[in-house]
């Protein structure tokens, strides 16, 4: 993984080329973790929709959970990642898959009816730009299921109590445990929420019991059984090392006109041209590549 720059944003974490899906998740003995998410993206997100924004989609791994949608687009800045979705997923026509910058979303105003993001926040450097862009394409009244990691979990608290760690878990100031990888308070992210437009209908605290003795030695059903439970008390205080948040778009936002979608991320201008494996730009002049079923905005062709 690497950090790519650009003069007009934020630093962005790329994990092209990377195996996190299979070190992390397929052979990284987090079955309690994904298990657990499952049940907090059942409760959080509507049964139905129309078009669902999955930020940080990686591989794929939450997609097959929103069986509701009509369309789903997946997006991350790692085209590695994107591929090994394309694989598991298929080339279906409900699936679109896009790479982009979470800064510059290359989507027309209020397109989406809801979108994720999990495992995703931890890495924004300025998670409040992150979050005002996610609202931009999204509709009025428009379903937010945000994950993040959160510092004031029990064992950085009781760390921090015994001397351990030098900073504090209570404060709002974010974390940053490594490149790129931030732990946010709750507090800071519900006021970011709000400050992007979105209002906090219910919170799930996730990962109760995120220790490796008890994922060794508890059958794995009855640990995701008692994070099920513990998982409403999110609402009352926040303590685990994940937090999953319900939000909604607050305010008027006008919905895209009918058949416009893609917009450029450097100039917005829409509606963009077909070219040969490209979508060209008439405003700006930039090309945006289209190869192996990716559409591609992390850099111009020419």
């Amino acid at each position: 993984m690497s950090g790519a720059s650009h003069s007009d944003r934020p630093p962005v974490i790329d994990y092209e080329g990377s195996d996190y899906q299979a070190s992390f998740w397929e052979h990284g003995g987090r079955d309690y973790e994904d298990q657990a998410e499952a049940v907090a993206l059942r409760r959080l997100l509507p049964v139905s929709g129309k078009l669902l924004l999955e930020l940080g989609a990686g591989a794929g791994r939450n997609t097959p959970r929103y069986a509701g949608f009509e369309r789903v687009v997946l997006l991350d800045y790692s085209r590695t990642q994107l591929r090994l979705a394309r694989q598991a997923l298929g080339a279906h026509e409900r699936y679109l898959y896009v790479a982009a910058d979470i800064y510059r979303l290359p989507f027309v105003d209020g397109l989406f009816d809801a979108a994720t993001m999990i495992r995703t926040l931890h890495h924004m450097i300025d998670p409040q730009r992150a979050l005002t862009e996610t609202r931009r394409v999204l509709q009025s009244q428009a379903c937010f299921i945000l994950e993040f990691a959160n510092k004031q979990n029990l064992k950085a608290i009781l760390r921090y109590l015994l001397r351990r760690q030098s900073w504090s878990p209570f404060d709002l100031q974010a974390v940053e445990f490594a490149a790129l990888n931030f732990d946010f308070h709750p507090q800071a992210v519900r006021g970011w929420l709000k400050a992007g437009g979105f209002s906090v209908q219910r919170q799930l605290t996730v990962s109760h019991f995120r220790i490796g003795l008890l994922k060794r030695w508890l059958p794995l059903r009855f640990l995701v059984g008692l994070d099920a439970l513990a998982q409403w008390s999110g609402d009352w205080w926040q303590l685990t090392p994940s937090v999953f948040v319900k939000a909604q778009t607050v305010g008027d936002s006008p919905m895209a006109v009918k058949g416009a979608f893609f917009c450029c991320p450097e100039c917005r201008h829409s509606p963009l041209t077909e070219g040969t494996n490209s979508l060209d730009c008439p405003g700006c002049g930039r090309r945006w590549g289209v190869q192996e079923g990716i559409y591609d905005f992390k850099a111009p062709l020419d």
